[in-house]
């Protein structure tokens, strides 16, 4: 195992420490919760997981977790979720394994949200990592000229193979190249109002807790 994988598995051993028995737990999606996963099967508690993406809800039931749609249950107790890029204000950008819509319908139904991430995702700005836009495929080269007229930089996410990539939610992702984020909460303000938008990648608001793996385990804590 590399040194990234090893701190990505360092901070998702740790987060393992805020479950408990009969918990409902929302369960993100990306590599680090994939260590996640496994961390917390080993553990054999009793839970309901509630997933992000259909892969995630694959994985866990491979592992004999109880596997549940967000629907069925009132609220989820806590969710465990990577992260792209966090600041130093706990904000952060998500969806670069696309599953940024769900992830966030899933933190919004969450009492707790912790981010579980290795030492390379923090920086002071955010804009270094893409801004996953999803967008509804009908009319998205509209918006893509919009955005590139507003200095946005959006470029449509594909595949290996060239071919357009698809959310579980059947919509299209634009990827906003920009090096630094001077005003996010602004910009999230604007893609909200966009017609064809259906969400952003923009996390404001949404951790309480960001777990870095490293050398050592750095816990780090929303204010509220």
């Amino acid at each position: 195992m590399n040194a990234k994988d090893l701190s990505k598995q360092k901070a998702a051993i740790a987060a393992t420490n805020y479950i408990k028995d009969g918990m409902v737990v929302g369960l993100g999606t990306g590599s680090t919760v994939a260590f996640f996963l496994d961390a917390l099967a080993e553990k054999k508690l009793d839970i309901t997981g509630v997933t992000t993406s259909m892969r995630t809800a694959e994985r866990g039931a491979e592992l004999g977790i109880k596997i549940v749609d967000i629907d069925e249950v009132d609220q989820i107790d806590v969710t465990v979720d990577g992260a792209d890029e966090v600041d130093t204000y706990l904000d952060g950008i998500k969806g670069g394994g696309a599953a940024l819509l769900m992830e966030k319908i899933v933190a919004k139904n969450s009492k707790k949200n912790i981010w579980i991430v290795d030492e390379s995702k923090v920086h002071s700005v955010l804009g270094s990592f893409p801004l996953p836009v999803e967008v509804v495929p009908f009319g998205n080269g509209h918006l893509e000229r919009k955005f590139a007229e507003a200095g946005l930089n959006p470029k449509l996410r594909v595949d290996a193979d060239g071919k357009t990539v698809v959310t579980d939610g059947g919509h299209y992702i634009l990827d906003l190249h920009l090096s630094t984020l001077d005003d996010p909460h602004g910009l999230a303000e604007f893609l909200n109002q966009e017609v064809g938008v259906v969400e952003h990648g923009l996390f404001l608001g949404v951790a309480d807790v960001v777990i870095v793996g490293g050398n050592e385990i750095q816990i780090k804590e929303r204010r509220h």
